[in-house]
């Protein structure tokens, strides 16, 4: 008896390669504005010049962060975090009141993927013609199409990459390297990673990012409710589907069945099958579906911007606007203004000058000449604004306590300076042992501009 022929079970489907169909409308001209926007941003801000500086530049190697006027310094983290928790904020309020607009129109992936599909599209052609280009065997018509997309796409992941890098090491200082091909290895690595990245998922990877690598798809619905906007598919409007030469026939919805909801999705998702995590909320169904109802004479919006309350209730857009200030969107907008005022005000009281006294523990107290107690200390002194400061200093805490060293230190601006003292005190003016001081720095040109550190005078026993 013959054995049976071995059967392979597949535990993953094949991926089915999708071709999203070019559309206009109100939401295709949004999410274009929305790339437009923010890639000027992105690719032009770090060319902006303050104070004879890169306006926004995270100096890593310097440890200085400039935001504009504001430097931040290792100690000044906290703003950082706290900036990013707004900006997590800011999604979950976006989210709690209109789904998934985030990743359908500033998304970087959906941004990016945009820009690479107009390069597909104006090289290799509509989707119908992309579709026949990947069936035909290969040739040197194909091969050249096929080139000149991978070409245009690296080009544009390159200066991606630079860019990018570029926020991180003074673009200037990056392009001239670039000029004399004289980049370092781990400039060569970060501007090929993320050039490799931008390549990579938004050439290749696309929608498969959002449906299975992005953690966001994932935990959204915890922040949905039946009064989120989301893409929605009018079913009791649109069934039973029927084309249109027999919608009379069988008495058929408003759907003609013409699945173009389905070839311009990004994703590849019939949403008339009713929300599905994969959808990313960028309207191109809703754009497509009322060009057609357009075309039949049918009313727009049987895919549309709704809630699953609206839906079942038969809300108008009215009534739907009304429900958006919902106890979940207060709390979120609550947080988020409690949050944003609070650094606020943090940025407002915070003093740009920061000091640290360091006594020198290798020389206690000592006895000097004529009697008198010596201390040794340095000052660590950090002037995070962009101006030079002359810094007086004054210490008090004991009597007859005074400096040997000079009074007055220059401090270039964004600049640390270790600056040595020595402070000394009559004999007896001190009880042995340790004494509690002051020393107050302030600027001679910003009496404003001062910070009083505490210290110890040590007076042998």
């Amino acid at each position: 008896m013959n054995d049976p022929a071995p059967q392979v079970i597949k535990m993953y489907a094949a991926r089915e390669e999708i071709y999203p169909r070019e559309t206009s409308g109100r939401y295709a001209r949004l999410r274009w504005l929305c790339v437009w926007l923010t890639q000027l941003a992105f690719y032009c801000t770090p060319w902006m010049q303050w104070n004879g500086r890169q306006a926004l530049l995270f100096d890593l190697a310097a440890r200085k962060f400039y935001i504009f006027g504001l430097v931040l310094w290792p100690q000044d983290f906290i703003y950082l975090a706290a900036l990013l928790i707004i900006c997590a904020y800011l999604l979950f309020l976006a989210t709690a009141v209109a789904g998934r607009v985030w990743c359908g129109f500033a998304c970087p992936q959906t941004v990016y993927t945009e820009i690479f599909l107009w390069i597909e599209r104006k090289i290799e052609g509509k989707r119908s013609a992309r579709m026949a280009l990947d069936r035909r065997p290969m040739s040197p018509a194909k091969f050249g199409k096929k080139s000149a997309k991978h070409l245009a796409w690296g080009a544009v992941a390159l200066w991606t990459g630079f860019t990018f890098v570029g926020y991180f090491t003074p673009i200037k200082l990056l392009g001239n390297e670039v000029l004399t091909l004289s980049f370092g290895p781990w400039e060569w690595f970060w501007v090929l990673f993320y050039s490799l990245a931008t390549y990579g998922n938004a050439g290749w990877l696309r929608e498969q990012v959002c449906k299975y690598m992005c953690p966001y798809a994932r935990f959204q619905s915890s922040m949905f409710d039946r009064d989120t906007l989301i893409i929605t598919y009018d079913g009791e409007r649109g069934e039973p589907r029927a084309p249109l030469s027999k919608r009379d026939e069988v008495n058929g919805g408003s759907c003609i069945d013409c699945s173009l909801c389905v070839q311009v999705c990004p994703t590849g998702i019939d949403i008339r099958k009713g929300l599905q995590y994969e959808c990313i909320g960028c309207a191109a169904c809703v754009d497509a579906c009322n060009g057609v109802m357009d075309k039949i004479g049918q009313p727009r919006g049987l895919i549309r911007y709704s809630t699953e309350r609206a839906l079942m209730m038969h809300y108008t857009p009215t009534e739907i606007r009304q429900r958006t200030l919902r106890p979940r969107v207060k709390i979120y907008a609550g947080i988020l203004a409690l949050i944003v005022a609070a650094v606020g005000v943090a940025l407002w009281l915070r003093t740009p000058l920061k000091l640290d006294v360091i006594r020198d523990r290798g020389a206690m107290g000592r006895e000097v000449e004529e009697g008198m107690i010596e201390n040794v200390y340095r000052l660590q002194i950090m002037n995070t604004t962009e101006q030079a400061h002359t810094y007086r200093i004054r210490v008090g805490g004991l009597a007859t306590l005074s400096q040997v060293t000079p009074e007055e230190v220059r401090v270039e601006g964004t600049e640390t300076k270790a600056y040595p003292i020595r402070l000394r005190t009559a004999h007896g003016a001190g009880q042995p042992g340790s004494n509690k001081i002051e020393i107050e720095l302030t600027a001679v040109d910003q009496p404003s501009l001062h910070v009083k550190e505490h210290a110890v005078f040590f007076v042998p026993r």
